[in-house]
This record gives C-alpha cells, structure tokens and sequence, in this order.
C-alpha cells in the first residue's frame, strides 16, 4: 500500500516552500516534488532588496533558508518528474517517472518558465549567445558585450547582475520606460555600465558557430541599426526577460484553466476541485513578486489544513504528527539525502562497479575520490576502483577515457557501459547518476518497446558528450536521456562533463549555454532535447 500523505505540494519556488513551511507547521504530513531545482526562480535571482524586514539576500540563499525551515518542520522533498495526476477521488494520486503518491490534498505551484521573442536567429542562436538565465550563464560573457531584453522587473534586475561580468550592458526596450519599480529602474539608469533604449526592439541575430551581430529597430521612426563583434571579442550575449508562460498544461485536463494558460483559484487559493490549490506564478495575479508568491503558498496551506480536518472526520481517520530531527554533517551525502536514496538503492538488483582514473594534475581529483568512497559505502551492490591517470593504459581504453579525471560504470558482467562522468554528479546531477547506476544495476526504469526499439535504430558508433553546469535546471533530463541510450545500445556512449571543472573542453566547443550536447566531438546543439530530438540530431 502506498504511504499516504496528507498533502502533496507540486513545485517548490517561494509559493511551494511557504505552502511546505505553514502546512510542516500545522503537522500536517507533507511531500513537496520538484521538476527541477528547489527554490523556483527566486533561487536564480540575485539579489533581493524588496522582501519586507530584509534588507538584502540572495535569492540562493533565501531559497536554502526556506527548505532548511520546511525540513525542520519535518517535511520531506523529492526531485521527480509529475508525468500525470488524478485529482477526482478523495485521495489524489501523484503519478511520477519512479513512483505513484497520494495525499488527500494536493497544491498546485509549478510557477512559470521564460518566454521567447520569436526573432530570426533566437533558436538557431539559443545557446550561442542566446540566452534566459543571467545566473546560469552571465559569466561565459566576461569582458564583453550584453544585450538585456525587456522593461519589467527581472530585466532591470539582471542587468545589473551582469555588469559583474559584462563590459557593457545594453537595455533594449520597446516600452516608453521601465515597467518595474522606480526604485530598481533608477538603479539601472543610473548604472555607469549600462545604457538603456527605450521604443526599441530587436529583430535579427547572426553570426557563425557564435554570435557576431544584431539588428535592432527603433519604434517610432522605423529607423534600423545594428550591433557587429568589434575589436578583439569574439562574441557577445543577448539575454531575454519578456514574461514567463505557466506551467499548468499536466493539469488541464483535471482542472480548469484560463485562456493564457493561468489555474484561476478564489481568494483562498481553492481550484474547481475540493482538495486541490493553486499558488504562486501558476494562477492569474496582477503581481509576479516574491512577496504575492509567499503569500499565496500561505493562504493555500493554511486553507489545505481546514479542508483536511473536514476530510479526515469524513473518511474517518486519525490526525497524523509528524517529528523531523535535521541533522547536517560534513559530507557529501547528509542524513536527509541518505534517506531518500536508501530505498533506491536497496531496490538494486546487481552488483555493479565504478571504474576511477585519479588525476594528480586535476584540482578536483581527491574531491572525486571522496565523492565516490562515501557513496559506495552506503551500499553493497556498488564498488569502486581506482586508477591513476596512465597507470593502466588497457582499462583507459576499454571505456574510451581521454578526459580526466573520470569515471565510468562498469555492468554486472564487468563491461563499459557506455556511461561516463567527468566531473562530480552533485547539485542538479546526483538524479541523472543515481538513475544510470540504477538503470545498469536493475531493474531500471520502464521503458516502452517502442522507446527501446527507437533507440535501436542507431546503428553506427556515436559519442554524446553533454556539457552542463551543477546549478543548470534543464542538464539532468539530457544526461539521462543520453545516459539511457548508451545503455539500451551498446553503439552509443554518453559522457556527462562538468564545463566549470574542463574549461579546455568548454572553449573548443565555444560553449557559452548548458546543456550543451557535442555529437562525435563535432556537432553541438543546445537546449533540452526529447528522444526523437536526440535520435535526430545523432542522424543529421
């Protein structure tokens, strides 16, 4: 039988974690899944100012903050992609990739992703240059030009983020002014390395295997202009912040759902079906700030917890208390992580090993040594050997290793894989590298016949090198995706590299966005990719 919870919270951004806080709180025993990373966008922002009785934090750690508060109250967290829900009965079920969930109430708080302009050259560039998350990646643009898109809040806001690497930050509005605060809109104006242009808005990018160039129109008398690479850069950046589009369509068939894609709720944060809430960015609001989203979270916990107390006297069960104990140490694997990858690991079938090659000359070699000595000794079916870089020329070849450090995961019979790390799987990549040892180990993941068979049509040797950052959303889908290929086909290999740590392995690919998929050390692309998509670009 499945373990019942009294509340599921979908999403954990500000609205998610303030819901996971009030409900902990009020003992109600709670799971908060998230897609991607914890904390929302709120965790990619880099400063707040405006929160009120703070006077300055980062987003990061206001994030860090709010799940250490949420664990202490003893709720639990889980990274795991919702792939469908069932919202109708008294018990809603919470269906994900590795499990099914239920809880008698559900919150709805998956927030909003960015929106796209739709400019010549915005996809082809996406990744080149191109991009929608100043943390991620503003520091590939070091010394150079950028190009800020917008007027509202987070445009202003990240403008000034990038002049921490930027030479020049250029603000291209096609609004008459900011549409933001005057606050931070002062800030920016007054900026000695920003300038603005308002009534102006861009219409072409181009360039080679990078940016070289674009073109931009002012609005109020059509006259054109444009921006070429100058002097010694080779590149610069453009990044978009023009609005955000819900994320609501795994709900639409459930609940209802506005024409711009909002779940309208009533003023306690209630959808059209009882026990189930909607807060934060995923609701229609007049304003997207931190502050709404908290509040939000709030009102539906608080709300959650009165529909609960009605519920349970209904269906006749007891109220649960709940007691969380959070006890951090020095390592790489705390108690709290522990307990959530005990119940994977045990569900391993075979023993499996992993493969080493130390690096003396690798700033991060002994780091990775730790890394892997203390996940093998939480269980018996995963064993580690270490190599030193040359030390063993027959086993560097027998997994194809010509980036160290690195490791590899060797199969119950001792065979490569296919799958190889260059870099330590913590941070967003911890899921991708559980999932391969459990896919090699068994039983694995269902996958479709139709899914296998797809990946059997590849059937000349390819080499997938997928090049991510630890604090990239999107990177962990690639990897497994990738990682899953090599493993269902011995024809294809996929490599994970961490292109903080092999900066080499960064430039000769110009890699200025993750993920950032490299095809047979020739071919890149960009961006989160389904399977066709990967078996396309494989085939191209």
């Amino acid at each position: 039988m499945n373990e019942l919870y009294d509340l599921i919270i979908i999403g954990s951004g500000s609205a998610g974690m303030t819901a996971g806080i009030y409900a902990g709180r009020s003992k109600l025993k709670t799971l908060v899944i998230e897609r991607e990373q914890v904390g929302g966008q709120i965790k990619i922002t880099s400063e707040v100012e405006n929160y009120p009785g703070i006077l300055h934090i980062s987003g990061e750690e206001l994030s860090r903050t709010m799940r250490r508060q949420a664990e202490n109250f003893g709720v639990k967290f889980l990274q795991a992609v919702v792939e469908s829900v069932d919202f109708i009965q008294d018990i809603k079920k919470v269906r994900t990739v590795e499990c099914e969930y239920e809880a008698l109430a559900v919150i709805v708080a998956t927030g909003a992703v960015p929106r796209k302009l739709g400019f010549v050259g915005e996809e082809e560039f996406r990744g080149r240059g191109i991009g929608y998350c100043a943390t991620c990646d503003g520091e590939f643009f070091t010394g150079m030009d950028v190009f800020v898109i917008g007027a509202g809040f987070a445009a202003a806001e990240e403008a000034i983020f990038l002049t921490r690497y930027a030479r020049k930050v250029t603000v291209i509005a096609r609004e008459p002014e900011f549409t933001c605060s005057k606050t931070i809109a002062e800030r920016v104006l007054t900026h000695p390395q920003i300038e603005v242009k308002f009534h102006t808005e861009i219409l072409e990018v181009g360039g080679d295997t990078v940016l070289k160039y674009a073109e931009f129109i002012d609005s109020r008398n059509g006259e054109k202009w444009r921006y070429d690479v100058s002097g010694g850069d080779r590149t610069f950046g453009v990044f978009i912040f023009v609005g955000y589009i819900p994320q609501s369509g795994e709900y639409a068939h459930q609940l209802r759902i506005d024409e711009r894609g909002y779940i309208p709720t009533d003023e306690n944060m209630r959808t059209n079906v009882d026990g189930v809430y909607a807060a934060g960015d995923v609701r229609p609001k007049e304003l997207r700030q931190l502050v709404t989203a908290v509040s939000d979270g709030a009102v539906a916990a608080t709300s959650a917890e009165k529909y609960l107390v009605e519920k349970k006297k209904q269906l006749g069960l007891s109220q649960e208390k709940q007691a969380a104990v959070l006890r951090r140490e020095v390592s790489f694997f705390d108690d709290a992580l522990k307990e959530q990858l005990t119940p994977i690991l045990e569900r391993f079938e075979r023993q499996i090993r992993l493969l080493a090659f130390l690096d003396d000359s690798s700033d991060f070699s002994e780091e990775l040594k730790a890394f892997l000595s203390e996940f093998a000794a939480l269980t018996d079916k995963v064993q580690v050997e270490f190599l030193h870089k040359g030390e063993n020329t027959a086993r560097e070849k027998e997994v194809n290793a010509v980036l160290f450090p690195a490791f590899a995961i060797l199969g119950p019979d001792g065979a490569y894989t296919g799958v190889q790390f260059h870099g330590i799987p913590g941070g967003h990549e911890i899921n991708s590298f559980l999932l391969a040892l459990y896919n090699a180990a068994g039983p694995g993941q269902a996958v479709g016949e139709d899914t296998l068979e797809k990946i059997r049509t590849v059937k000349k040797k390819v080499n997938l090198k997928i090049g991510v950052s630890l604090s990239c959303t999107l990177c962990p889908d690639v990897v497994a995706l990738s990682q899953l290929m090599a493993l269902k086909n011995p024809l294809i290999e996929a490599e994970m590299i961490d292109v903080a740590r092999f900066p080499d392995f960064k430039n000769r690919h110009a890699i200025m966005s993750v993920p950032a998929i490299v095809v047979n050390d020739d071919k890149l692309s960009f961006g989160k990719k389904s399977l066709d998509e990967l078996l396309e670009l494989i085939r191209a």
